[in-house]
């Protein structure tokens, strides 16, 4: 099955100003992953053998409550970042990657540059 086609919500920033519109629509995404729980738990989930992960394996990784953990998903799967699937008593989730790949296309002249050194 071939990987569907990406549709980057927007030119790279470093290539053209971005629009009033695409900047809101990339927000969105930035916002959902501007919190380091849903930046982790968006890599878990991505990062998760067979591309998805069940709530039950994402909870026990932090020390938080298991509402605060579905309120930080929820953020994401409102953003589109993620989707679940019930299956009985648990949820798993998945990336979608149409969605993290317009977070990246903003970026992707940037990583053709010189690396910057942030200061310690």
């Amino acid at each position: 099955m071939a990987a569907p086609a990406t549709v980057p919500c927007c030119a790279p920033i470093a290539r053209e100003p971005i629009s009033e519109s695409d900047a809101a629509e990339a927000a969105v995404l930035l916002k959902a992953v501007a919190d380091p729980v849903r930046l982790r738990l968006l890599s878990m989930i991505g990062s998760h053998a067979g591309g998805e992960a069940c709530v039950c394996d994402l909870t026990g990784a932090f020390d938080l409550t298991a509402p605060t953990i579905s309120h930080h998903l929820k953020i994401l799967r409102t953003a589109g970042l993620i989707d679940g699937e019930r299956r009985g008593t648990w949820v798993y989730y998945r990336i979608i990657p149409e969605a993290v790949n317009k977070l990246g296309a903003l970026f992707t002249p940037l990583g053709d540059a010189a690396p910057v050194l942030l200061p310690a």
